[in-house]
Order: C-alpha cells, then sequence, then structure tokens
C-alpha cells in the first residue's frame, strides 16, 4: 500500500507539471550581429542569438528558411550561441531570425536581423548644401550620386543608434535634414543599392558641423560622438532590454528552484515510503521465522518425550 500511494503521487506531479509546462509560453529570443548590420563583401560576420531560461537548441532562420542549427555549450545563465559567417556575400545578405527549444517547446522568432553586404557597386560621392559646417536652425541637403544608375540611396550618420535613410533615385539622391541642432552634427556617407541587403562601397565621409548661436566654441559635434575612421560603430539589434532578460532569466531560475525542490520532497516522501515498507516486511518475516523456530522446538521435544 505504501508504495502504490508513492507511485500515485509520482505520477500526479509527473502530470502537473506536463500541464504547466505545456501552458507555458516561452519569451522570444535576442538577435544580434557583430561587428556591423554592414559587412564588406568577403568579410566574416557573427550572429548572436540568446533565449530565456534552459535553452537546449537554438535555430537560425534566413529570409524564412531554415538557415543552421545549434546547441549551446554555456551555462543556462549565460545561454546563448553564436552562428558565424565565414564571408559576406549577396547570397548570405538579409532578414535573419532565431529561435530557441526548452523542453519540446520552440520559442516564436526573434524580431528581424536585417544583414548588409557592401563593396558591389561603385563608389558614390556625397556632398553638402549650403555648407558643412551651419548653424542650429537652417536646413541642410546631402547629395548622393552614383555614376553607375542604380535604384535606391542610403544616408547614414555614424554612430550606434543611427538608422539609414533611404531615397530612391536613378543616379542621385537628395537627402534633407532640417532645422538641424547639435545632435545632427558628425559623420555621413551614403551608399548606392539596388536592393536593401547589397549596397555599393561606401563614399567618403562628409563631417557635419552645427554651431549653436552664442556659443563661444567655432562648432560642436553631437554628444558622445565616435570619431574612428578606421571602422562603423558595431550595430546591435536586440529584443528587449538588459533588465527584461535578467527577469525573464531570474524568473526561470525559481521556476527550475522549486521544481528541484518538489522533486526533492517526492523522493524523500517515495524513500520514507520503501523504507516503512521494508520494515514492515523485515518484521513479518522475523515473527515468521520466531513461530517456525517455536514449532521446531516443540516437536523435537514431543518426539523427546515419545522415545524416554
Amino acid at each position: 500500500m505504501p508504495s502504490t500511494l508513492a507511485v500515485f503521487l509520482v505520477l500526479g506531479l509527473g502530470l502537473s507539471q506536463r500541464s504547466s509546462t505545456q501552458k507555458q509560453m516561452l519569451s522570444k529570443p535576442a538577435i544580434w550581429v557583430r561587428p556591423s548590420f554592414m559587412i564588406p563583401k568577403g568579410r566574416s560576420a557573427t550572429i548572436g542569438c540568446r533565449g530565456a531560461g534552459e535553452a537546449m537548441e537554438y535555430q537560425l532562420h534566413f529570409e524564412g528558411g531554415l538557415s543552421a542549427l545549434k546547441r549551446p555549450k554555456s551555462s543556462p545563465v549565460m545561454n546563448w550561441v553564436k552562428f558565424p559567417i565565414p564571408a559576406m556575400t549577396s547570397h548570405t545578405a538579409g532578414q535573419y531570425r532565431c529561435s530557441y527549444r526548452s523542453g519540446e517547446l520552440w520559442s516564436e522568432l526573434s524580431d528581424p536581423l536585417e544583414l548588409v553586404v557592401t563593396g558591389l557597386y561603385d563608389t558614390p560621392t556625397l556632398s553638402v548644401e549650403p555648407r558643412s559646417e551651419v548653424t542650429s536652425g537652417e536646413n541642410v541637403t546631402f547629395h548622393c550620386q552614383l555614376a553607375t544608375a542604380t535604384s535606391t540611396f542610403f544616408l547614414l550618420k555614424k554612430g550606434r543608434s543611427s538608422r539609414p535613410q533611404l531615397r530612391y533615385g536613378n543616379l542621385r539622391a537628395e537627402f534633407h535634414l532640417g532645422p538641424v541642432t547639435p545632435a545632427h552634427g558628425g559623420t555621413y556617407r551614403c551608399f548606392g543599392s539596388y536592393n536593401n541587403h547589397a549596397w555599393s562601397f561606401p563614399s567618403k565621409p562628409v563631417k557635419l558641423l552645427v554651431k549653436v548661436p552664442g556659443d563661444a566654441g567655432d562648432t560642436t559635434f553631437a554628444p558622445t560622438e565616435h570619431t574612428s575612421s578606421d571602422y562603423w560603430d558595431s550595430y546591435e539589434l536586440t529584443t528587449g532590454t538588459q533588465s527584461q532578460k535578467d527577469h525573464l532569466l531570474w524568473n526561470h531560475m525559481i521556476q527550475n528552484l522549486i521544481r528541484l525542490g518538489l522533486a526533492v520532497l517526492v523522493l524523500v516522501a517515495l524513500m520514507g515510503f520503501l523504507l516503512e515498507d521494508w520494515l514492515h516486511r523485515r518484521k513479518s518475516q522475523e515473527r515468521a521465522h520466531r513461530a517456525s523456530h517455536r514449532g521446531c522446538r516443540r516437536r523435537l521435544r514431543a518426539q523427546r518425550a515419545l522415545e524416554t
């Protein structure tokens, strides 16, 4: 009876955990790329994907189809994987998403990550009007021109928070900014393209200097402007903030601790039931052995009495 009760207890706990797991929704993973979302032709890049909790497997999707599959090697607290791109080409540029599996459940797909290959066409020229040094409140226009006919032009300001501006044109395009503020100051480049993921070589950089009236200095850049001339800043796309990720990881850790505690309690209860059953069987065997021993002694005494 105690063993049967323990079996039912274990089965009931397993069914309840399975039911709660089926109802649990896995959070959306985060996806990013290093060193930048713009990769020169032939250069390498690495896509990262991170899920929450104990992710067992990751999938990378490219343009709607499955591209790669990986299992994490790190601990659950730092649960993420890398998908390397050895050499960037027009065939590897495009939209990427990732997903992960925990148990039997697959998460939804991450937000899209757009990767661009550069260096496929001629080098455009970039100029700014009325001049590269303006006063706050003025309007400026960037002109991007390409000798080879194209369909799309992109203007990009250097910096982590910069997003490409798009204009359509055949040989040239205009990008209007204004009224400008010191935040518009910085280094700009433009690209030509036939699609959103295959761009030309970058133009030579053009620096826009914005002067604030009344300031003692000559000109001013936007605050925290990065001025490295070798590479563009790394561009990282993630879903959710770091605090949200940490919160999700903490919740999963708490859930795992609760499950572990319940499993330990069930194991202790099962061992207790088994021990009680073993002691009960042992007492019964000892009673039967003593009763059998008494019967043998009585028979021996009776035989001796008959012989005398």
